[in-house]
């Protein structure tokens, strides 16, 4: 069997594994890298070349960038935005909705974009009284057209612009791919604006993901902190200025519990140790005793902030959490009461409750006691773990939904911002400006060394890094000028347009079943040597298999965001292709004849 034959028995290979779906992702693509080397198509290290290259390290590097804006809540005040903005209509909802999620995905991937939205969505749809289907699918299909607003926007776009290189062609621009996806945003709003009412299904979802928007007020009103409860400011000439915190004494004041002290100022922060002038103390009790407390030890009250008690909790400096004592807790027969501060140093137990009552003494603790925790967002991370407690709500996604623009949020910006700059201008190669971002992101603190690793798709940066081998072989084999002969000897004769057209409509159809992305490194390099064959330009052929790539709409399968958003509309395997088909033929239109236009054969 010779290479050509070879290279044929491996890609459909790889397209059968992938359909079976029986095998991680990872371990067929690596399986297909090794598969190269052993056969002796490429040596050993033109398998390995593509975990190296600088298309896989730009990838690797916009997922960092992605989880440092889901963290700071740039994309939890982006819903803000959308419920803002949307009100009653749900023309506007559709509308503002596909056009924030559009550019959402230019910037921090698809599968971002729509895992920080599609908690919002549901909640505007049930407030709206529609149901989530209705919805959903147009979140996801908005979030593919968004794709092709920036380079940024998915792996594929890179691909084609080092292909392009690569063929000798000037590349593309950052904001060059916005020409056709612009038109494809705008199509997708129309179709699901016109359409999607009557070809989506109205069913109810099997399971919706948590709402976490509120989730300060609804901690506030289980523990029973939203009655009773004073802020009361140190004024400088008081007693309690440096105090130990853990000196404050109440037990002279029948009914008064002291539940935490904020450090002076706006920043939010906790008082861990030493009093001092115009901290806050935050205090429960009978107003009569807070007036006593007030006159014995020079305290004056407070006014809540805007946004009532919650705010003065829930901020960007600190952060809640809910956690329940499990059995065989180390915690079990400590003593814990509200307003201590945990061995750790940097928490303040806000309450504790015992099967709903709550409880104010100086008691050992029990399995399946529960404890409202404050601190700093980074403590609460670092010391909420198991085996001591089981967190009801992960503090890391609570932050992200509900508290927008958080901490880091302008350092973010910024570094996005000047990452845009380098790519946009082309002052530095793509693969340059993503490490240079990532790396500030890391330096900055946005992001600390652990969260960046666990930001990276490790499978989506394997498939890359391990696919590419199976392009280059394809090219270096003769496989893709046997391909390309056969494509050009079938729809030659009808122009460049139809060698478009088959090219679209052989990645549209292999990507509905495999990653658009394996799709893509098998069809560039065919893509390439037909349109250099036809001697035509590979610009608008490159450009057409990334609009191809990008139209993944016929099945549930197709991308991870098609999968998931399955079970929270109560889609079925057939929902997709009724809205999808639509979706698809825009898609189509946009790459044989709207292309054309753009990048001239």
């Amino acid at each position: 069997m010779n290479d050509i034959w070879m290279i044929f028995a491996i890609i459909v290979g790889v397209i059968v594994l992938f359909i079976w779906d029986r095998l991680p992702v990872i371990a067929i693509c690596v399986g297909c890298a090794l598969t190269l080397w052993a056969t002796g198509i490429l040596t050993l290290q033109q398998s390995l070349a593509g975990f190296g290259d600088p298309a896989t390290i730009f990838v690797a590097s916009l997922f960092v960038v992605s989880a440092a804006l889901e963290k700071t809540g740039i994309t939890a005040w982006t819903g803000q935005v959308l419920m803002t903005g949307a009100g009653d209509s749900r023309t506007r909802l559709i509308a503002l909705m596909m056009l924030i999620v559009g550019v959402l995905s230019a910037l921090i991937s698809v599968n971002g974009a729509v895992a920080s939205l599609l908690p919002v969505i549901v909640v505007m749809a049930v407030r709206l009284r529609r149901p989530p289907s209705q919805l959903l699918m147009p979140l996801v299909f908005g979030a593919h057209s968004g794709s092709l607003l920036a380079l940024t926007g998915t792996p594929v776009n890179v691909l084609v612009l080092e292909a392009s290189q690569e063929a000798g062609q000037r590349g593309f621009g950052y904001f060059e791919f916005a020409l056709v996806g612009i038109p494809l945003v705008l199509g997708g709003i129309a179709i699901a604006v016109l359409l999607g009412e009557r070809l989506l299904p109205v069913r109810e979802a099997k399971a919706l993901p948590p709402d976490l928007s509120g989730h300060a007020r609804t901690l506030v009103e289980q523990f029973g902190l939203n009655n009773d409860v004073h802020l009361l400011r140190v004024r400088p000439e008081s007693s309690l200025v440096g105090l130990l915190r853990s000196e404050l004494a109440l037990a002279d004041y029948p009914g008064l519990t002291l539940r935490t002290v904020r450090a002076a100022g706006d920043s939010g922060a906790l008082r861990l140790r030493v009093i001092e002038p115009d901290d806050v103390l935050l205090v429960q009790g009978p107003a009569e005793e807070i007036a006593r407390l007030c006159a014995d030890a020079g305290l004056s009250l407070r006014d809540e902030p805007e946004g009532g008690l919650a705010a003065t909790l829930f901020n960007r400096g600190s952060g809640l959490a809910e956690v329940i004592v499990p059995p065989r807790s180390a915690l079990i027969g400590q003593r814990m009461f509200p307003g201590m501060v945990t061995p750790s140093g940097d928490l303040v137990v806000l309450a504790v409750s015992r099967q709903g009552l709550d409880l104010t003494g100086n008691r050992p603790i029990a399995a399946g006691d529960t404890m409202l925790l404050q601190g700093t967002w980074d403590a609460l991370d670092k010391h909420l773990s198991p085996p001591e407690v089981l967190v009801v709500n992960s503090p890391d996604l609570v932050r992200r939904q509900a508290l927008p623009m958080g901490p880091g949020a302008r350092a973010a910006i910024g570094v996005i911002a000047a990452m845009v700059v380098l790519l946009a201008t082309g002052a530095v190669p793509a693969a340059a400006a993503g490490l240079l971002a990532a790396g500030a992101i890391l330096l900055l603190g946005v992001l600390s060394v652990q969260e960046l690793y666990r930001a990276i798709n490790w499978t989506t940066v394997i498939l890359v890094g391990a696919m590419m081998p199976l392009s280059t072989a394809i090219t270096a084999t003769g496989a893709a000028n046997l391909l390309a002969d056969g494509l050009i000897s079938t729809v030659g004769g009808f122009g460049p347009r139809a060698l478009v057209a088959g090219l679209f409509l052989l990645t549209g159809i292999l990507g509905q079943v495999i990653s658009n992305t394996a799709t893509a490194l098998i069809i560039i390099p065919i893509s390439v040597v037909a349109a250099q064959d036809m001697g035509v330009s590979p610009q608008p052929v490159l450009m057409a298999v990334a609009v191809a790539a990008a139209a993944s709409f016929l099945t549930p399968v197709a991308t991870p965001t098609n999968l998931m958003v399955m079970e929270p509309g109560g889609y079925r395997f057939g929902d997709y292709w009724k809205l999808g088909l639509p979706m698809m033929l825009l898609y189509f239109v946009a790459a044989v004849w709207l292309v054309p236009l753009i990048w001239s054969f």
